[in-house]
């Protein structure tokens, strides 16, 4: 079951596709940060879903907001992904140990060995403020996320 609005969301460490390490906690007290988890790179409802995100990145990522995608796939893949599509944004690999975060915030469907669609946004404060999870074949809408962060 996913975290709950009002939880102190977990910290994390993962590798971006180009190798960097990033933490949530790096934007504590600074940015607000939208987490959301994605199935698996190259695959139709991600690409969609991902593109969406990269043609209205100035609303995702500015002074105010942080945006951190995060997959279970490797961060070679990431890279290669994140250039073909022209993803700007952190690509994170929750790859190994397999899923960690994506456990550690709910959102991990063990048959499939991958994340479902997650999204949690997390205040300056480190508190998650809002969430929404599909599953796997469902895309999200971008608008609830804009309504989300407007709201904070």
């Amino acid at each position: 079951m996913a975290i709950e609005p009002g939880t102190k969301a977990p910290d994390f460490q993962l590798k971006d596709q180009h190798g960097r390490t990033v933490s949530l906690s790096d934007f504590r007290g600074e940015k607000n940060v939208v987490v959301l988890f994605f199935p698996f790179a190259f695959t139709g409802v991600c690409t969609g879903e991902l593109c969406a995100l990269r043609d209205e990145l100035p609303t995702f990522v500015n002074d105010d907001v942080q945006l951190l995608a995060v997959s279970n796939d490797s961060p070679f893949a990431l890279r290669v992904f994140g250039e073909r599509e022209g993803l700007e944004y952190p690509l994170l690999s929750d790859f190994w140990p397999h899923g960690e975060v994506s456990r550690a915030y709910g959102v991990f469907d063990e048959e499939k060995g991958c994340a479902v669609r997650g999204t949690f946004i997390v205040d300056k404060e480190g508190l998650v403020r809002w969430t929404v999870v599909n599953g796997l074949p469902d895309a999200r809408d971008l608008d609830a996320y804009v309504s989300a962060l407007r709201a904070l």
